[in-house]
């Protein structure tokens, strides 16, 4: 790490046109590339995956998507003459868009099953040329604005579906732009001087704009969802603004201890830049954690947040000292500067805040660790009725037209119109297609079903389908239900004495079989993820107390911030306020991305509090002084830190993006339990009461593993006296080895 800054400071301007070069030659490719997201959760060989696959091999004449023009009328029907030329009108003028394959309306031959009972509300289906993913989105802006250009007093339209959904997709920029002021006032109030606040956010914007654009790349050859961008930049912001603050805090810790720049801030890197790289390494594992699941869906958000998080890292190293050189020693505010000048370099205490909470910390253990845990234990009861499932446009905010479609037609036509299920199957022989054709009457008896479509075959009779309704909503359990009782009961008697293999499909069951997946290896994951970051851990404190309590503390911050994920959304505490939409389930792939981020971020502070208290065991060999001297050197700016981290996170709620703002709620409460409650209440607490045990490692293995240290310590810093601290108990201990060879840095 001292190399590296080295060749950073002596070619500073060359640091920083590498990556100025990079970030150019990266976002110049993403622009003639062009973006390539897709949001496939269909996972081969379930059985939704089953039916999917034969419709597309039987019906290759199906189209691409199909969206919905949804009207209603308030003071007449829709069959009223003026109405119904004026809707025909504009099915026409839609049929005559670019990329529109062809329009379904109600006013023919077939449509009247199109047309609600009361005559007040209809809807026609618009079928384009390609999927959503592939449609441009002034298509579907022209959809949008030419049926929207029919409405008057009296008739209103909607529009609903996929293409639909596109005009409708929201913009990053304003929160990225609010997360980032919040975060350049809170650097500013930390340091004091506006160039020193400024980097921090200059190294993260960087980084994160070049991971951007890589991510947009990446979509060319992987499957990459398109929320990964978004989220790339929301954990790129976070964690780069944070790595960039460590570095530039121990910076201006050597300026004022008499450093020169350039030794100033060779010696940050080379300290807690290695810290820096270990707390970055914990995250990309934990994200990559995700392949083990080997979903093609999540490995695109794996790898794509993993990169964002190599580039900050990388930045924070590299590009930071370049630009700590530039801005000399305007790094400290004109105080500290003036001060330096005055008096010299003078020890620093900790005191203030930081070290007296250190101290009340010692004092109280018992008392603080039970209250921190009861917090824990009670925002994370929400989390035991967590039910996965996919938002749909039902869950859109109350003023999206995506939205308004959904409520007239469930309103209309029943809820389950809006999440239809399809059985697909394939046929060999006349026994087949007469139990086939037999199959909807034995469909219309069963419970759960409202309507049900004739059999409708392709053109070499091998391959049908037929449409089911449920009575209930798409999110409802009771469609679940459906799904499975279809799949167990019904389809297997109607296929009896037959070689018939029908299939359900549709947007529920194939969300059903996804979340079912994901439930299923979820346990490995997390053994995975946990295990990879305990060993890290072991490696880097030589304890079996540390990591273990660290698992512990960042499977409580998942568990609480789930929790709170559940109240909001699932139960809709607020969210319609904070302009989520209405509640509904939570993502089924968000439990897995969550841990992974979590995990990797909890990480974080755990890394450079605890470093900093095994530095001071090390040297003293008193565990109550090195938790009381860890908490009150890092709780500073490890909250200035966390402030940071929750704006950033908390601003993409304002995206308008329901499950970027499901990412932001978690990551916004995850960080500030860990920072506030666990890393600077629960975890010291712990320490004190374990004592002296919190570093045991059995001998045997202490020989069998490799020496490493996270950070290296500054030699030669005093141990002063924390105010508050009880007397004779750490307070002057006399520094004792504890171990015969020195700590072996890593380079």
């Amino acid at each position: 790490m001292a190399a590296i800054a080295r060749w950073c400071l002596r070619h500073r301007l060359v640091a920083v046109l590498i990556w100025l070069f990079a970030l150019g030659g990266a976002a110049t490719a993403a622009g003639f590339a062009g973006s390539a997201y897709s949001n496939d959760y269909e996972v081969p060989g379930t059985e939704s995956g089953r039916a999917t696959d034969l419709l597309q091999r039987g019906f290759t004449d199906l189209g691409g998507d199909t969206d919905t023009v949804v009207w209603h009328t308030s003071g007449s029907t829709v069959r009223a003459t003026d109405v119904e030329q004026t809707m025909t009108r504009t099915l026409h003028a839609i049929e005559e868009l670019p990329g529109v394959g062809g329009v379904t309306g109600p006013y023919g031959s077939m449509g009247a099953g199109q047309i609600s009972a009361d005559g007040r509300t209809a809807y026609a289906t618009v079928t384009f040329d390609h999927q959503a993913d592939a449609i441009a989105p002034e298509q579907a802006q022209a959809l949008v604005d030419t049926a929207k250009a029919a409405s008057a007093d009296g008739l209103q339209v909607e529009l609903g579906g996929m293409a639909v959904a596109l005009t409708e997709a929201p913009s990053a920029h304003l929160s990225e732009a609010i997360g980032v002021v919040v975060a350049a006032v809170v650097l500013f109030l930390a340091f004091g001087s506006l160039a020193a606040s400024m980097l921090p956010i200059a190294t993260a914007l960087v980084s994160v704009g070049t991971a951007y654009a890589g991510i947009v790349l990446l979509g060319h050859v992987m499957t990459v969802a398109d929320f990964a961008p978004m989220l790339g930049m929301l954990i790129g912001l976070g964690v780069g603004i944070d790595y960039a603050l460590f570095i530039v805090t121990r910076h201006r810790r050597g300026l004022r201890s008499g450093l020169s720049v350039t030794d100033a801030a060779q010696n940050a890197v080379a300290t807690t830049g290695r810290a820096v790289v270990f707390a970055g390494a914990t995250v990309c594992i934990a994200l990559l954690g995700m392949l083990v699941l080997r979903l093609g869906f999540l490995n695109g958000v794996a790898i794509a947040a993993s990169l964002t998080v190599v580039l900050a890292v990388a930045a924070s190293v590299t590009l930071l000292p370049a630009l700590l050189s530039f801005i000399g020693m305007r790094a400290l505010s004109r105080r500290e500067r003036r001060q330096l000048a005055e008096r010299g370099p003078q020890p620093e205490l900790p005191t203030g805040f930081a070290a007296r909470w250190s101290a009340f910390v010692e004092r109280h253990p018992k008392l603080l660790g039970a209250v921190a845990a009861v917090v824990m234990l009670v925002l994370a009861l929400p989390t035991l009725g967590l039910h996965l499932g996919t938002s749909d446009q039902g869950n859109n905010p109350a003023t999206a037209t995506t939205r308004q479609a959904y409520d007239l037609l469930g309103e209309a036509f029943g809820p389950g119109v809006n999440g239809p299920l399809t059985i697909a199957a394939q046929l060999d022989g006349a026994d087949d297609r007469l139990a086939l054709d037999a199959l909807p009457a034995t469909l219309r008896d069963t419970e759960g079903v409202a309507s049900v479509s004739p059999v409708i075959y392709n053109s070499g009779g091998d391959t049908a389908f037929v449409t089911v309704v449920p009575d209930s909503a798409p999110q409802s359990q009771r469609t679940s239900e459906l799904v499975d009782r279809l799949r167990a009961d019904v389809l297997p008697e109607a296929a009896d004495n037959t070689s018939l293999r029908a299939h359900v499909g549709g947007v529920t069951a194939s969300y059903d079989d996804f979340a079912e997946i994901i439930i299923g290896k979820l346990p490995l994951f997390v053994g995975v993820v946990i295990g990879l970051g305990c060993l890290l851990l072991l490696l880097a404190f030589r304890s079996i107390g540390i990591p273990l309590k660290a698992a512990v503390m960042n499977v409580a911050a998942v568990s609480s911030s789930f929790g709170v994920v559940v109240a909001v959304f699932q139960w809709g505490w607020g969210s319609e306020l904070l302009g989520l939409g209405s509640a509904g389930p939570i993502e089924p792939f968000l439990p897995v991305i969550m841990v992974s981020v979590l995990f990797g971020l909890s990480m974080d502070y755990q890394v450079f509090l605890v470093g900093r208290m095994y530095e001071e065991w090390l040297e003293t060999g008193d565990n109550r002084r090195a938790v009381r001297v860890g908490l009150a050197e890092t709780s500073r700016v490890i909250n200035s830190a966390a402030v940071i981290m929750i704006s950033v996170f908390l601003a993409f709620v304002l995206s308008g993006d329901r499950v970027i703002a499901m990412f932001g709620i978690a990551l916004a409460v995850a960080v500030a339990l860990d920072a506030f409650v666990l890393r600077t209440l629960l975890v010291p607490a712990l320490m004190h009461m374990l004592g002296g045990a919190n570093w045991w490692l059995p001998g045997w293995l202490d020989r069998w593993l490799p020496r490493i240290s996270i950070e290296a310590p500054d030699r030669g810093a005093g141990h002063a006296k924390i105010p508050g601290a009880r007397s004779g108990e750490g307070g002057e201990a006399e520094p004792r080895p504890v171990r015969a060879e020195p700590v072996e840095p890593v380079h």
